[in-house]
């Protein structure tokens, strides 16, 4: 892994800039530019899209007299939800449920008495149709909004804010966006920089979407009727 203070210094040579030598010494101002195209860049690439790197399980179990579970309440990096993938498990791990899109534009305004167990994406968390029974377990996957981990302890972090913080996303893309706005915030000519990136990015990105589901069912395919449990991993 190479650190975010070492990408700078790489970019600073393709660009025959100075090299920084602290991000943080707000003294130098070649140093606090390259900061700012950093800052730049990772939040850029968190917004992008649906990053494996980000793609994290997220769950809270509910409580007596609550109806409402924010988002940041209940996973503190929260970014993003990644829709469809909420279910419920009990206080035994057993999955008793979860609720397609469908049938919620069905129940979303209707009063109903048939035990089921409903919620709505309300407001930034999860708002329940009626109060919930105590200890369900809501499991739901989301992109986290961290764009580095510490380069000694691997702890995510939602900013840099160390020369040794290592980005998240592949070295040689950020190298690549470094680059091109640190080019731009210079009065530099950037166009071609920029285009090298946009092939990077949208390839990298690409990859990352091709990732199947991985089958655990001895490669039986869907309507085989030898009554074996079968599996299916997204491959995220």
């Amino acid at each position: 892994m190479i650190d975010i203070l070492s990408i700078c210094q790489e970019a600073a040579d393709m660009t025959a800039a100075a090299r920084p030598d602290d991000l943080f010494d707000k003294g130098i101002q070649h140093n606090a530019i390259f900061l700012s195209v950093v800052k730049s860049e990772l939040d850029s690439l968190v917004r992008y899209g649906d990053w494996q790197a980000l793609i994290k399980e997220g769950s809270f179990w509910t409580v007596t007299d609550k109806t409402f579970y924010g988002f940041d309440e209940v996973a503190s990096d929260f970014y993003a939800l990644i829709h469809n993938t909420i279910y419920i498990k009990n206080s035994a791990e057993n999955i008793i449920g979860a609720l397609a899109p469908a049938e919620w534009m069905k129940r979303k305004y209707q009063t109903f008495d048939d035990g089921k167990i409903c919620f709505k994406i309300y407001n930034n968390g999860f708002r329940f149709l009626k109060t919930p029974p105590q200890n369900l377990k809501i499991v739901f996957m989301y992109r986290s909004n961290a764009v580095c981990v510490d380069g000694k302890s691997f702890e995510p972090k939602s900013a840099v804010s160390k020369n040794t913080d290592v980005p998240i996303f592949d070295a040689y893309l950020v190298k690549l966006g470094i680059i091109w706005r640190f080019l731009k915030r210079t009065g530099m000519d950037y166009e071609e920089e920029y285009n090298e990136y946009m092939r990077e990015l949208k390839k990298r990105f690409g990859l990352e979407m091709n990732v199947k589901d991985i089958r655990l069912a001895n490669g039986l395919d869907e309507g085989d009727g030898d009554g074996a449990v079968q599996i299916v991993f997204k491959g995220c």
